[in-house]
C-alpha cells in the first residue's frame, strides 16, 4: 500500500516540514493536513479531554482531517511540557475511532538526527544517512530565513504602502523553496527575497508604537489558534515584534539556557518550565527597549505560563508598561479578542499621546 504521510499544522512551518518529507521519501505521498479552520477546532473539542490544552485539539483535529482525506501515516513531533506526552492519548484516541494508520512519534531524544533518520527507514526510505543529513540541514537554513523574513515582515507590514504587498511576495516566496532541493539554489533565493521584501515600500514612523507578542509557543506561532492576533495589530500600524520561532526553540534556546535565565535578572531565579522562562525574560528586555506595550498568549490552563504571570505583573508595574494577557481554549470568543485588542491599541495610544503632552509642557517650562 502506498505511504499517504501527514501532520499536524503550526503556522507556516507546515512548508518546509513538506519539503523535507518529499525530498526524503521520493515514492510516497506528502500530505499536510488540511488548513486549520473552525471545523478542525470542533473536531478535535469533540473528541479531547475536556479541559486538556487547545493546541492537543487543535493537534486531534488536523489528523482527524487528515485521515479522512486518506493519510495512514500520522508525524507527531513535540516535548518540552504535557506536550511530550499526547501522542500516545491522541494515538488511543483514534484508533477508538476507527482509524488504520501508523502514528509516528518524534519526542525529545527521537528528534536527534540518527534516530530520525531511524525513524524515516521504518517508515520506508532508500537514501542514505548522509543524504538525510544533507535534506535535514538544508531545511533547517531555509527554517532560519523564513524566521528571519516572517519577522521582518510582522515589524514593518502595518506600514506598507500598497495594501497586500508583503502578502504576495510572501506567497511567491514559499512558491520558489517548494523547488530548492540544495544549498546552491537556496542561496539564490535567499538572496533575491532579501532584497525583494525591503524593496517592498513602507510609511512608517521612527516613532511607531511596538508591541512585543511573548507566551506558549503553538498559541504565539499558530496564528489560527490567537485569531490572528498579530495581524489585527498591524491594522492599526502597530510593529509588532515576537521571538519565539523554531529557530529559537531548537537552535538558540537549548544553547543560551543559562543566558537567558540571568537575562531574567531578579524576576526569575530557576526555569520554570516551557516557555514561561523566555515569557518572563523576554518581557523584561521588551520593557527595557522602550516598547509601549506586552502581550502574553497562552492556551487556558498551561502551567508554565500561569507560573510566568506574577513575574510579568512585577515587570509591567516596575517598568511601567502594559500587559495584556490572552487564555485560549475551544470557546474563546473571536469578537471579544478583537475587542480587547482594539480597547488596548487606544490605551496606548492615549498613554503615548499623554507622555508627548507632558513632554512639550516640560520643554516649553524649561525654556520660559
Amino acid at each position: 500500500m502506498k505511504k499517504i504521510i501527514s501532520f499536524p499544522h503550526i503556522g507556516n512551518y507546515h512548508i518546509p516540514i513538506e519539503i523535507l518529507l518529499k525530498l526524503i521519501f521520493k515514492d510516497s505521498v506528502i500530505m499536510p493536513a488540511p488548513k486549520t479552520t473552525k471545523r478542525t477546532l470542533e473536531l478535535g473539542s469533540r473528541y479531547s479531554p475536556d479541559f486538556v490544552c487547545v493546541p492537543f485539539k487543535y493537534n486531534l483535529g488536523n489528523y482527524i482531517e487528515a485521515l479522512e482525506n486518506g493519510a495512514n501515516v500520522l508525524i507527531q513531533a513535540g516535548g518540552g511540557c504535557r506536550y511530550g506526552y499526547y501522542a500516545e492519548i491522541q494515538e488511543l484516541i483514534l484508533r477508538d475511532l476507527g482509524y488504520e494508520f501508523k502514528f509516528v512519534k518524534l519526542i525529545g531524544h527521537d528528534l536527534h538526527p540518527l534516530n530520525m533518520f531511524r525513524v524515516c527507514k521504518s517508515i520506508g526510505t532508500n537514501i542514505s544517512f548522509f543524504r538525510f543529513l544533507y535534506y535535514l540541514l538544508l531545511v533547517i537554513k531555509m527554517v532560519g530565513f523564513i524566521d528571519r523574513t516572517e519577522a521582518y515582515i510582522r515589524e514593518n507590514i502595518g506600514f506598507e504602502v500598497m495594501e497586500n504587498s508583503f502578502d504576495k511576495l510572501h506567497a511567491e516566496f514559499f512558491g520558489k523553496l517548494r523547488d530548492i532541493s540544495n544549498f546552491t539554489s537556496l542561496a539564490h533565493v535567499t538572496k533575491e527575497y532579501e532584497k525583494a521584501f525591503r524593496k517592498i515600500k513602507i510609511d512608517k514612523p521612527e516613532n511607531c508604537l511596538k508591541v512585543g507578542v511573548v507566551g506558549e509557543l503553538y498559541t504565539a506561532m499558530e496564528p489560527f489558534s490567537n485569531y490572528f492576533l498579530e495581524r489585527e495589530l498591524a491594522k492599526n500600524k502597530v510593529q509588532v515584534s515576537r521571538f519565539i520561532t523554531v529557530t529559537f526553540l531548537f537552535f538558540q534556546k537549548p544553547r543560551d539556557i543559562k543566558k537567558i535565565l540571568k537575562s531574567a535578572g531578579k524576576y526569575l531565579k530557576y526555569t520554570i518550565g516551557a516557555d514561561g522562562t523566555d515569557s518572563v525574560e523576554r518581557s523584561k528586555t521588551l520593557a527595557e527597549l522602550g516598547y509601549d506595550g506586552i502581550i502574553h498568549v497562552k492556551p487556558f490552563g498551561c502551567m508554565p505560563e500561569v507560573n510566568a504571570m506574577p513575574m510579568l505583573n512585577n515587570i509591567g508595574r516596575d517598568y511601567k508598561i502594559p500587559v495584556l494577557y490572552f487564555s485560549f481554549d475551544s470557546q474563546t470568543s473571536e469578537t471579544g479578542v478583537k475587542t480587547r485588542l482594539e480597547a488596548f491599541y487606544d490605551m496606548l495610544e492615549m498613554r503615548r499621546k499623554s507622555r508627548e503632552d507632558i513632554t512639550k509642557f516640560e520643554n516649553r517650562v524649561s525654556w520660559s
